[in-house]
């Protein structure tokens, strides 16, 4: 369980009662969403349901039953965390909406290209231009919502298009098994094939946005000695 000193209140109100949690936004955050590995004991300060976390006065059992036909922590407190309210305060909401904005801002890089010139747009440019569409975010919507919003926003300030590379690489044999758990994390492959003289001829897919980082990625590995061969761009 998280401390009580970075808990908020979770808040689900039905039926004429008050559920509260006590919580930590971001991981209650991920909890909402899904996101893989974040159990319940991550995301709750306390085992207890309460009808009001300020007081420390626990929701009666009867409330309970009536709402969600059991006492059951652990049946209970899902629903408050996934249906109720997160209350952020003010430092805690500023530091959610800034890290969301890191996260829209490195997906956008990473993802798109200007069409004018098929490069990368720099991230401080994506910033500046956020900051002049004054693009909200919202720190409880999905990084996909909030990259949405803020691309469209962003159009007509930034040339921006969406798109991704098709490459063939192929690492001679004294670097291949070496590249492959590098390649493997950068990019998704397609097809692969071991060559009998040991070599590894790989299709892959990247976003467009990192191409110059994979290719120097694979510089890297290949000790100058692997070649890559765009194949197609993918719109």
């Amino acid at each position: 369980m998280i401390p009580l000193d970075r808990a908020v209140v979770a808040r689900l109100e039905s039926h004429g009662e008050r559920f509260e949690l006590l919580v930590d936004p971001e991981a209650a955050d991920r909890y909402r969403r899904g996101v893989e590995g974040v159990e319940l004991e991550d995301v709750v300060a306390s085992l207890y349901v309460f009808e009001n976390a300020s007081r420390a006065e626990r929701s009666p059992d009867e409330a309970l039953r009536k709402v969600f036909q059991t006492t059951i922590f652990e049946e209970v407190a899902p629903q408050i965390i996934k249906k109720g309210e997160i209350h952020l305060t003010a430092e805690q909401r500023r530091q959610m909406m800034a890290e969301k904005r890191r996260q829209v801002i490195a997906f956008i890089a990473r993802n798109a290209v200007n069409p004018q010139t098929g490069l990368p747009h720099p991230p401080q440019r994506i910033e500046m231009a956020m900051e002049e569409a004054r693009v909200n975010i919202d720190p409880f919507r999905h990084l996909d919502e909030l990259v949405r919003d803020a691309v469209k926003a962003l159009r007509p300030l930034l040339p921006i298009r969406f798109e991704e590379l098709r490459l063939a690489v192929r690492f001679p044999p004294e670097n291949a098994a070496r590249a492959y758990a590098g390649i493997a994390s950068a990019a998704t492959i397609e097809q692969e094939e071991w060559q009998k003289d040991g070599s590894w001829i790989c299709v892959v897919r990247i976003p467009a946005g990192i191409q110059d980082d994979f290719y120097s990625l694979v510089n890297r590995l290949g000790k100058g000695e692997a070649e890559v061969k765009k194949i197609k761009q993918i719109y």
